[in-house]
């Protein structure tokens, strides 16, 4: 059976820049990997390029065995992305926009009320639902963003900084449904944050300048850091680096 999500030597290219430069790797059912690496090191454009937003200068991203860009329309039914700044529709509501993308997503009725009511519950959005989305707080917006990602139960998830914003109650909480999911998706998680990394995922990989520096467990990063603080003191010790 092959992994929930494979990565064949993606690229991509701006012009002369190379933000992605070769990357392989897979994720397996049951595996959450922190995808990590400083700023501009290329985590958010392979993101984009799994999700179908962004086509690769070269190599291929499969989910569930399908192509990306052959096959935009399963991608879609096989894949939760919570995008950087998670673009909302903002003179909705909270809950006309669930019910809105429900709807898109081609549920009937009675599953719709039942994802609904799920993410609501799980991303607590009840004192919100009838706020519209533009007057939300910023940990308010991720929270929908996340809810509107697993709404549709995808067998893959793609979240770039699910907890940004968030107070540390509604980090915790988050982190506990990310956990609980774990068990029957492949997840991705891109991250700056060292506790996150050590609370929620199975797997951790640092890129950097486009490329794959480091690919192991959690535990062995930390040791390998040496007792690093923060992750831009991970990197800086596992490469030398100082950027």
């Amino acid at each position: 059976m092959p992994a929930l999500l494979e990565i064949d030597r993606l690229t991509r290219r701006f012009g002369p820049f190379t933000a992605v430069d070769d990357i392989s790797f897979s994720v397996e059912q049951g595996e959450v990997l922190g995808f990590l690496g400083p700023n501009g090191a290329g985590k958010t454009t392979t993101m984009r390029m799994v999700a179908g937003y962004l086509p690769p200068s070269g190599g291929t991203a499969r989910i569930a065995g399908f192509d990306v860009q052959d096959h935009p329309r399963e991608i879609k039914r096989q894949l939760g992305y919570l995008p950087e700044g998670a673009p909302l529709y903002g003179e909705m509501t909270v809950d006309a926009i669930l019910h809105f993308v429900a709807s898109a997503r081609g549920m009937d009725t009675t599953t719709r009320q039942q994802r609904t009511e799920y993410v609501i519950e799980r991303l607590r959005l009840e004192t919100v639902l009838y706020q519209q989305v533009e007057t939300l707080s910023k940990g308010f917006k991720r929270r929908v963003g996340l809810a509107l990602a697993i709404l549709h139960d995808p067998g893959v998830l793609v979240l770039d900084e699910p907890t940004d914003g968030l107070d540390p109650n509604q980090k915790h909480e988050v982190r506990e449904l990310i956990k609980t999911m774990a068990d029957t998706k492949a997840i991705v998680i891109s991250t700056h944050i060292l506790e996150e990394v050590d609370a929620v995922c199975t797997r951790a990989m640092i890129i950097a300048r486009g490329r794959k520096l480091v690919d192991g467990t959690p535990s062995n990063l930390l040791a390998d850091a040496g007792g690093a603080g923060t992750l831009d003191d991970v990197f800086r010790k596992l490469t030398g680096r100082t950027e």
